[in-house]
């Protein structure tokens, strides 16, 4: 989380849980961290926010991380739309090049998911996404029985209770109206307008 708490969000608890669901919900994929006996290590994988807040997610049996996080505390990392912001494109040429970005640390303890359990998950997270597509859903009857059971074999699946959320929208909420807008139109420039149209969201310009 940035240090700065002009980069983190002012708006009420009910708004904020909305935030960190749809950002969850959008990118659908993120970083688990712990530190093992063996050093840190992350893993990246599929997420799916329950309930609660709640996340839940898989990994390969052979992942590093898979034996240590059942009832560890471990630290999961979405990142959202980001982009360099360049000096140029102040009004005042006394800057520095800067990165804006949206990012969100999740931390708490780490359960394993019993084989039912991850099932429900497997099919919850397929759901999920098969959702953004155009077409019949694929599901998961589709695989056979031996298939599927040699696959689930080779996953471990987890469900982390949220206890922490670390928020950082970094969106130049510390410069003034004028430059914000010239960073905006800066980025939509270069290619980088889903970090725009979140500053426009998140950060408005006053007019």
């Amino acid at each position: 989380m940035h240090p700065n708490p002009a980069f983190r969000p002012k708006t009420d608890p009910a708004d904020t849980a909305q935030l960190y669901a749809g950002l969850i919900a959008e990118v659908g994929f993120g970083m688990v961290f712990l530190t093992t006996p063996d050093g840190p290590r992350v893993a990246h994988t599929p997420l799916v926010l329950r309930k609660g807040g709640r996340i839940a997610f898989h990994l390969a049996r052979g992942n590093a991380l898979t034996r240590h996080l059942d009832g560890a505390s471990a630290l999961i990392v979405v990142n959202g739309p980001d982009g360099y912001v360049s000096p140029r494109w102040y009004h005042d040429a006394d800057q520095v090049p800067t990165w804006n970005y949206l990012a969100l640390e999740c931390e708490g303890p780490v359960r394993r998911l019993d084989h039912d359990g991850l099932i429900a998950l497997l099919t919850e997270a397929s759901a999920l996404n098969e959702a953004r597509l155009e077409g019949k859903p694929w599901t998961m009857d589709k695989v056979s029985p031996p298939t599927m059971a040699k696959l689930t074999d080779a996953i471990v699946g987890f469900e982390m209770e949220v206890l922490a959320w670390r928020p950082t929208l970094k969106l130049s909420q510390n410069k003034r109206d004028e430059e914000r807008a010239r960073v905006i139109a800066g980025l939509e420039a270069a290619g980088s307008g889903a970090v725009a149209t979140l500053m426009r969201a998140l950060a408005p310009v006053k007019p």
